[in-house]
């Protein structure tokens, strides 16, 4: 198609919210999952989407939380159809069960969840936690709920990072058994992967009316730090704004993922990566922005896909 070779601009910057995002678009009678719901720039996600008239479904591993976001939601919005449903995507039978139990279409999925730089832990499946929480559940989850997605045509957001530009996905070790683990390192091949599923699951799923982009949110303080000691929190921020990037209010940090998810100028646009409400530029070294070639390879990607289902057949 002629208009996939464009790159994507919109009127919004880094400076925009979520709400100003989404404003003028009527999302009633849509229907919406967004991972990790409760807090962050995953609760400034679902305000906004409840906001246009969405029904928003908060998928949490926290149900307490969750209830207590979606009442707030409610309370703000004046949206009654924001409900809580419980999602841990380190578990199997957890994401089985969200897909199992989901009726009817889904027309916007955020895939927003996420670990950061967590100490070496190893799930239940001895997967490690990062790629496992932040790339395999949401593949499993994605994959699971691809006949809801399909039916009416949807948006899948697959929320990445800046990190990706750190690392590709080391297909030789991807759970870390053979070298040393390194937080970041971890961290940064799992928003790699976010990239890449995005990619290929375009690729994949265009001709069913799914299309998949991925994002860079910006910097954000929310509890996906709370790994972090005071002192690397300090450094992060200096490394950051050494790189030239600004801090984002939550509010700001929903705004792209939000715009993935509603533009009517990303309409049949998929397999790319936003950041500041924009489609990134490629790379550009010495700087935290753009795109990394090797997170947009075709050929990874495929690869991935296929890394992926044996894993998760494992």
């Amino acid at each position: 198609m002629e208009h996939m070779t464009e790159h994507i601009s919109t009127p919004f910057t880094a400076e925009s919210t979520a709400a100003q995002v989404v404003a003028g678009i009527d999302l009633t009678g849509r229907r919406a999952v967004v991972t990790g719901g409760a807090s962050g720039i995953g609760v400034e996600t679902a305000r906004a989407l409840a906001g246009a008239g969405a029904d928003v479904t908060l998928a949490v591993r926290d149900i307490a939380a969750g209830q207590r976001a979606a009442a707030e939601i409610t309370a703000d919005t004046g949206n009654g159809r924001v409900v809580v449903a419980p999602l841990d995507l380190t578990d199997r039978a957890s994401v089985a069960a969200f897909t199992a139990n989901w009726d009817g279409p889904l027309h916007v999925l955020v895939n927003n969840a996420g670990v950061m730089a967590t100490p070496h832990t190893r799930t239940a499946d001895g997967w490690e936690l990062q790629f496992a929480t932040n790339h395999l559940g949401h593949f499993a989850l994605t994959r699971g709920l691809h006949r809801a997605l399909a039916s009416e045509g949807a948006r899948v957001v697959s929320v990445s990072s800046s990190a990706h530009l750190w690392s590709p996905v080391l297909f030789e070790d991807v759970h870390f058994t053979e070298r040393p683990y390194d937080p970041w390192l971890a961290y940064s091949q799992s928003k790699t992967a976010n990239v890449l599923f995005a990619v290929e699951a375009t690729r994949r799923w265009e001709a069913d009316g799914i299309t998949v982009n991925s994002l860079m949110p910006g910097a954000i303080e929310t509890n996906l730090q709370r790994h972090l000691a005071e002192e690397e929190l300090r450094q992060l921020r200096s490394v950051l704004e050494a790189r030239g990037m600004r801090w984002k209010t939550p509010q700001q940090g929903a705004a792209t993922s939000v715009l993935v998810a509603t533009s009517p100028l990303l309409e049949g646009v998929g397999g790319r990566y936003f950041e500041d409400c924009a489609e990134a530029l490629p790379h550009q070294p010495g700087t935290s922005r753009g795109v990394a070639a090797h997170a947009l390879d075709p050929e990874t990607a495929a690869r991935l896909w296929e890394v992926s289902e044996k894993i998760l057949a494992g």
